[in-house]
């Protein structure tokens, strides 16, 4: 059985989103060892996502991700100590 076209697009999605975490991760490692604090990179990087996602999708876009973002992280999404089963 050969994939669908929506399994070939959210496999694309999946790799790209693995490429930009991999880029997140060495900016994130290249600010620690410019001995910035990870508070302060991780609010630079929320501010820099903010003004980004208002930019493409206004600000009603950008209330809908945050309400998204706030719902994954009540789940545990975000949370080192998650499981995934």
């Amino acid at each position: 059985m050969e994939p669908s076209l929506t399994d070939i697009d959210d496999m694309i999605v999946h790799e790209k989103m693995q490429a930009a975490l991999e880029h997140q991760n060495e900016a994130w490692a290249d600010g620690m060892a410019d001995g910035i604090e990870p508070e302060i990179i991780a609010d630079a990087a929320i501010a820099l996502a903010m003004r980004e996602t208002i930019r493409l999708h206004g600000e009603e876009g950008a209330e809908a991700m945050l309400n998204s973002l706030r719902e994954r992280m009540l789940a545990g999404e975000f949370s080192p100590q998650r499981t995934i089963q």
